[in-house]
């Protein structure tokens, strides 16, 4: 129910990973071909990659008079990650397998942070990670003078925005060299994450929801239910990059030596159409916009941000929290269609 979003982003950005493929296709092919999901998750959209992946190298491999390569398939997320769920829906993935010719497959679990190496060196053909990136590795350090902010926002110090912009240079720095001593040469790696359109990191394509969650927990303090310093202490591990700031580490990359971009661009989509399509967006933000609210961006910020912010401020706040934060949440949704901006991002190891 609350993966209608990270769905429509991955058929969106398709098409340029079709591209990646068919490039890949294009020289020689690996017997057997590994590839690796990184942040899979565990819902209705963690086969969904690897399903079109096998389905366009069997396209390809027909089309090419080719005999279809085994596949080896790496689902990756965090240790806490509901991998039990993934392996009871591995019957019906493997049924669909066998019935479409495909050849074998053979799907396992590797849970670990992708900060930190997965794979054996040179093993990997082909790497996906979609909207996952976005996450640090750890809350950024010295942010005491971000009081009353989550994230950043226009109030907070110039200071907060280059601390959570050198945590995200370290870490997506990091993930691109771990990757590159895993994958092999001429190994693609297509990467989907959420960023922003303008220079400022507190614009409103990527801190929106952030900012109004802030003024909800901001409103339970007015109210004696929850402790400023609380608030003040607590800082979400995400940051949405410019485009330019992306570039700049994949540049250093490439003068390592290590991985070299294919292309950078830039995906939007609005929050509302992606679940119920362009054409009623208009007249839904005349009449509902406060069920829209609820039933979208509320509880899809409820599912990611919960349990850090019940482990942070606990239980008792969780309710009271999202019911001002629908409130905030429906009130801008009444005058303002906010967007996600998508990062894709196409790169090969050297």
């Amino acid at each position: 129910m609350n993966s209608d979003v990270q769905r429509t982003v991955i058929l969106k950005a398709w098409p340029f990973l079709e591209e990646t493929i068919k490039d890949m296709f294009s020289s020689s092919f690996p017997g057997c071909f590994n590839v690796a999901d990184l942040g899979c998750s565990s819902g209705p959209n963690t086969l969904l990659v690897i399903s079109k992946i096998i389905d366009t190298i069997h396209k390809l491999c027909h089309q090419a008079n080719k005999k279809l390569p085994e596949f080896q398939v790496f689902l990756n997320d965090l240790p806490r990650n509901d991998f039990n769920s993934i392996f009871q829906s591995l019957p019906e993935f493997y049924k669909r397998i066998k019935k479409e010719k495909f050849g074998p497959c053979f799907v396992a679990g590797m849970p670990g942070s992708f900060y930190e190496r997965l794979f054996p060196s040179r093993s990997i053909n082909f790497i996906h990670s979609s909207y996952s990136v976005h996450w640090l590795s750890k809350v950024p350090e010295n942010l005491e003078n971000n009081k009353r902010n989550i994230y950043i926002t226009k109030s907070s110090p110039p200071s907060v925005c280059q601390t959570f912009l050198e945590q995200f240079q370290r870490d997506f720095s990091a993930f691109l060299s771990l990757r590159s001593e895993e994958i092999v040469s001429g190994g693609p790696m297509f990467l989907t994450f959420l960023g922003r359109s303008i220079a400022d990191p507190s614009s409103k394509d990527c801190c929106c929801l952030l900012e109004l969650l802030t003024k909800s927990l901001i409103q339970l303090v007015n109210e004696g239910l929850v402790e400023e310093a609380d608030v003040d202490s607590f800082n979400m591990p995400c940051y949405f990059p410019y485009e330019e700031e992306v570039k700049s580490i994949v540049r250093e990359q490439d003068r390592c030596g290590q991985n070299v971009a294919n292309s950078i661009r830039a995906v939007t989509e609005p929050m509302l159409a992606s679940h119920f399509g362009n054409a009623v967006i208009d007249p839904l933000f005349a009449r509902f916009a406060t069920l829209v609210a609820e039933h979208l961006a509320v509880e899809k910020t409820k599912v990611v941000a919960e349990p850090m912010l019940a482990s942070h401020f606990g239980n008792a706040v969780i309710d009271p929290l999202f019911a001002r934060f629908a409130m905030l949440v429906a009130e801008h949704l009444a005058v303002e269609k906010t967007k996600h901006i998508n990062l894709v991002i196409s790169m090969t190891r050297k």
